[in-house]
């Protein structure tokens, strides 16, 4: 038991130090073992993982005051739409069902909509397998839900988010077909990732009842939401998106609007220097060992292998055209997919996979090793220290300009979209806390 409770507590010292306490206590004097509580206890307290936990739970509290909002009322929500029932949706979907409101789940066929349901049944009957749930409450919700193939049953919906395939035209077009079937006063939702949510607000004829509710997926697990506050968004239709991301029991952080918001463009610069990394002499399981070491539950590589490489790659392409020729760009992730190479679910990216078991791949040390032959870079050795402050210094800089143009609203929130949403260590207090911007 303790050995696990010490596994999933790796680098933090309060777990450690309570475990050596209680095993002491067995063979020491009262007033000895007294003492050393006392004196742990005062070195925790003023340890830098006690001041990054302290700075991490007053930035909770901050995230909740939004500029503007004093004073206004969320529009009222009872039933909650959502487009596209696959695993996103599905997951939407439970996290509504869960906070008591009827749901209405809309997909473009009967067959992928009952799928949808589905699904939807089998997250719930996990959740009664677990002991989250029990039988009454798995029907209770499954009676307060809907699915069809016709976006005409969402004309009641209060709030309809929309969690389709991250393309332009579909979601696109999906908006316009909303905005003539949704009531006027409904609130209107994207869940995108990367798409620019003021060009699907400019699609409607009320840009202003639209707003972005990016959810982490599996999204009735992941505690983060970004709430994007489009150009045009009323203040009472972001106080709904901020009261309705509350009720589901999630962190919602307010970002504006740029490619990526506040998580993804950090992920983003996160991931360039990673690459450089490889470029510069690190290999894809130094720098995963480097990362895992300073507290992360998995390196980089890791990750994108997880969640696979064929999004980032799309987005790549798209921003090709407008490139800047003389920045520094890395091609080996598109090698890596031109060869088919997806990630995990392909059984191989940045590593291969078989049976399941995460391997360091020859292929891919060659294909880097040709990717630094071709621009005449010279490989040389980079150790943990400086792959680990490159990368938290990758993370500080693009916070930094996301704070001087405005996405986010504060350092703080930038730390706790990288705790809640992408995994970097609570203890540590995220990379703005780390870089010494605190405020």
């Amino acid at each position: 038991m303790a050995a696990k409770v010490l596994a999933r507590a790796r680098g933090q010292e309060a777990p450690a130090e309570a475990l050596r306490l209680v095993r002491a206590a067995a063979g020491r004097a009262l007033a000895e073992g007294l003492a050393d509580e006392r004196a742990t206890f005062l070195r925790l307290r003023d340890s830098d993982q006690s001041k990054a936990l302290r700075h991490v739970f007053f930035a909770e509290r901050a995230a909740a005051k939004i500029e503007g909002l004093d004073g206004v009322e969320p529009r009222p929500v009872q039933t909650i739409g959502v487009v596209g029932l696959g695993l996103m949706g599905s997951g939407i979907a439970v996290a509504a069902l869960d906070a008591g409101y009827a749901v209405t789940g809309v997909d473009m066929t009967a067959e992928a909509a009952a799928k949808g349901r589905d699904r939807i049944a089998a997250l719930l009957d996990r959740n009664v397998a677990a002991g989250r749930l029990d039988a009454a409450g798995r029907e209770q919700r499954l009676a307060r839900l809907s699915t069809s193939d016709s976006m005409a049953d969402l004309a009641d919906a209060d709030l309809v988010i929309e969690a389709v395939f991250d393309d332009l035209a579909v979601k696109t077009a999906l908006f316009r077909m909303l905005d003539g079937i949704v009531r006027p006063d409904a609130v209107l939702a994207t869940n995108t990732s990367y798409l620019d949510p003021d060009a699907l607000a400019a699609q409607t004829a009320r840009p202003e009842r639209v707003v972005g509710l990016h959810f982490f997926s599996p999204a009735n697990v992941m505690r983060l939401i970004e709430v994007v506050n489009c150009a045009k968004t009323a203040p009472d239709v972001l106080a709904t998106a901020m009261a309705v991301a509350k009720r589901l029991g999630k962190l919602p952080v307010v970002s504006g609007v740029t490619e990526g918001f506040i998580g993804n463009s950090i992920f983003s610069a996160y991931r360039r220097e990673a690459e450089f990394l490889l470029e510069d002499g690190a290999l894809p399981e130094e720098i995963d060992a480097a990362m895992q070491g300073y507290g992360l539950a998995m390196g980089p590589f890791a990750v994108f292998d997880l969640a696979g490489l064929e999004i980032a790659w799309a987005r790549r392409k798209r921003q090709a055209a407008t490139r800047d020729p003389d920045e520094r760009y890395v091609e080996i992730a598109d090698r890596l997919c031109e060869a088919g190479r997806f990630g995990q679910k392909a059984g191989r990216g940045w590593y291969t996979y078989p049976d399941g078991k995460r391997t360091v791949d020859p292929e891919v040390t060659a294909l880097i090793e040709a990717a630094r032959a071709k621009k005449g870079i010279s490989p040389r050795s980079i150790d943990a220290d400086e792959i680990v402050a490159r990368l938290l210094g990758a993370m500080a800089a693009e916070g930094d300009r996301l704070l001087a143009n405005g996405i986010a609203q504060r350092a703080s929130d930038i730390d706790l979209v990288l705790i809640n949403g992408y995994g970097f260590p609570a203890h540590k207090g995220g990379p703005m806390f780390v870089a010494g911007r605190q405020q």
